[in-house]
């Protein structure tokens, strides 16, 4: 089974997503610059998400590009990585509307959550495909990276029982550390592996 399929619907979803999150922005009231103070958590909220969305899709595409096939499990993990993303933007519209409170920030938080998890489970299921010593698994190595944002992410979901604002800091940190697409994959396409493909 080849991988074009996968790639350009998944690439199609998360368009779509991305295109659902801009049309939550609401106009503002008026061409002043008080007229947009409203609509700074809203905007906030949106480009944090939005940059989330980007994260995923730059490491799936990078992803992708040395995974050689795929079959009926990695396609359910994929759609299970594309369900939890499909809910960013209404975890999106929560925060922005309730700020601070805590079950929105609990809600986006288990929405990133899971979607970290998913994004796992779909690594973890072509490593079972491809085997322990395909180029993914060389590139990937331990996936610290990975690993640390899930925790992350359950820190923020539990502080945000005590602090919401600590949370956001959480997802932000994690956004930063992801923010520059993952270099793995393409140093170890540099060291040989998957030349051209």
């Amino acid at each position: 089974m080849t991988k074009t399929r996968l790639e350009a619907f998944s690439d199609g979803v998360l368009a779509i997503i991305l295109t659902i999150m801009v049309l939550e922005l609401q106009l503002p009231k008026s061409a002043s610059l008080d007229s947009l103070a409203p609509l700074l958590p809203l905007l906030a909220a949106y480009l944090l998400s939005f940059v989330f969305i980007g994260i995923y899709w730059t490491n799936h595409h990078h992803m992708f590009h040395v995974v050689k096939k795929v079959n009926g499990a990695v396609l359910w993990a994929n759609l299970h990585l594309l369900f939890w993303l499909s809910l960013v933007p209404f975890a999106t519209g929560w925060i922005a509307e309730q700020g601070c409170q805590r079950l929105p920030v609990v809600f986006y938080g288990g929405i990133l959550l899971g979607a970290a998890v998913a994004y796992f489970v779909l690594v973890r299921t072509i490593f079972a495909l491809e085997g322990p010593k395909s180029e993914l698994a060389a590139a990937l190595g331990n996936d610290f990276k990975g690993k640390i944002s899930v925790v992350i992410y359950a820190v923020a979901i539990g502080m945000a029982w005590v602090q919401p604002l600590v949370s956001y800091g959480c997802y932000v940190a994690v956004a930063l550390m992801w923010l520059v697409p993952d270099r793995r994959i393409e140093r170890h396409l540099g060291k040989g592996g998957a030349r051209g493909r």
